[in-house]
């Protein structure tokens, strides 16, 4: 995803897990040091991270957003 695109809460998206792409929607935009996911993110507003949830199991990541792919007609 190029830089300067919005994600939003509930948008659909898909990133890549070990060599495999994972479906999932955007849970939140963090835009400060916090615990998310079991581990510590240090985003910021000009370098927000994301945190997303997977449809298949169900679990937490968190990623920038250049490596997360909005998927068209998403929420």
């Amino acid at each position: 995803m190029a830089k300067g695109k919005k994600l939003d809460k509930g948008d659909q998206v898909s990133w890549s897990s070990h060599g495999q792409a994972v479906p999932g929607k955007v849970k939140k935009k963090i835009t400060g040091r916090d615990e998310v996911a079991g581990r510590t993110v240090d985003a910021s507003k000009d370098e927000p991270q994301y945190e997303v949830e997977s449809d298949k199991s169900g679990r937490n990541a968190v990623d920038k957003p250049q490596s997360l792919r909005k998927k068209s007609g998403g929420a």
